[in-house]
């Protein structure tokens, strides 16, 4: 996962399926994974980059 941006697509090794962020979330981190993307998380504690 890249720590400095944001992944708007993914493409599934398995079924071939390509995920898209839901409306709303930056990423496909923020909308498919347990915890936001990097980004995400560093702008929520107030540190940046």
């Amino acid at each position: 996962m890249p720590t400095n941006a944001c992944q708007h697509f993914f493409a599934c090794a398995s079924c071939k399926a390509i995920l898209k962020p839901k409306e709303g979330d930056c990423c496909v981190f923020c909308s498919y994974a347990d915890v936001k993307c990097p980004p995400k998380q560093m702008e929520s504690s107030g540190r940046e980059f």
